[in-house]
């Protein structure tokens, strides 16, 4: 055999071995499992973006994750939507990675510890002071709430520049529902309930209290709402957030949850007591 065919059938069999190892990098890539399901929850007092499903009570519906299975349909992946409880128990379920993703939350510093915000937000969400009609008040700016006493569900937050002059200067108590919230106003137990205008809106006419309530003019905070990845979750690929981020674009610059909102409003109103 002469040099020349020692050589090629050496070249032959280096080749052969890298194709080998091709081939073996390939299946153990393969056997990698994809994101095939993305396990979502969030605040399940928010109606029309989100409320627990009165005909299935394990799961949450609304504008919210509609958007987020328009998104998600051409992409392959499924959406389960899960009632966890109360939105304080929901933000620590992502926080330790039992839960994939956030379908809606404000930006705060301690959050961006455990979540990836996907840019961008899906909305804009004005909160409002709401106080009974017969117990309205002056509200220009923030200070104009020092010395009164507020409630608002657990762990809510209306912005980090609010939330700051809040827990320095502001006397708010956390609640588990909205509800509770309202019925202490009513009762006289705290002079105003802080709640976001367009589901204050919608929760008040549902609950028959749209005529004992007002949102005062000026809004403590009007923040962007986002799709929040926990930085646990298996399916929080840069891969699969900039796919996300796309559509989600597409749909948001389209008006397409303008079209939602009006029509998950008119399911919440028309829910059976």
């Amino acid at each position: 055999m002469s040099v020349h065919t020692k050589q090629t059938l050496a070249v032959s069999a280096r080749f052969f071995m890298f194709l080998v190892a091709l081939v073996v990098l390939g299946k153990a890539g393969a056997a990698e499992p994809a994101c095939e399901t993305l396990t979502v929850s969030g605040n399940p007092e928010y109606p029309p973006l989100l409320w627990e499903d009165p005909r299935n009570p394990e799961h949450l519906t609304g504008a919210a994750t509609a958007l987020l299975a328009e998104i998600l349909e051409p992409l392959g992946v499924k959406l389960e939507v899960q009632s966890l409880g109360s939105w304080a128990r929901v933000q620590r379920l992502a926080r330790v990675g039992e839960l994939d993703m956030i379908a809606g939350a404000f930006i705060t510093s301690e959050r961006i510890r455990y979540m990836d915000y996907l840019l961008p937000p899906f909305t804009r969400v004005p909160a409002s002071v709401w106080v009974p009609k017969d117990q309205v008040f002056e509200y220009r700016h923030w200070p104009d709430l020092q010395g009164k006493q507020g409630v608002t569900l657990i762990n809510n937050s209306f912005g980090q520049g609010f939330d700051r002059y809040a827990e320095k200067h502001l006397q708010i108590v956390g609640v588990r529902t909205i509800e509770q919230s309202f019925a202490m106003a009513l009762a006289g137990r705290v002079d105003y309930v802080l709640y976001e205008r367009l589901q204050g809106q919608v929760k008040l006419q549902r609950l028959g209290l749209a005529e004992k309530f007002i949102a005062l003019d000026v809004p403590v905070s009007n923040e962007g709402l986002f799709f929040t990845f926990s930085k646990s979750s298996k399916c929080n690929t840069f891969e699969l957030r900039e796919r996300i981020a796309d559509r989600l674009y597409i749909l948001t610059n389209s008006g397409r949850l303008d079209e939602l909102v009006s029509e998950y409003t008119a399911r919440y109103m028309f829910l059976r007591p």
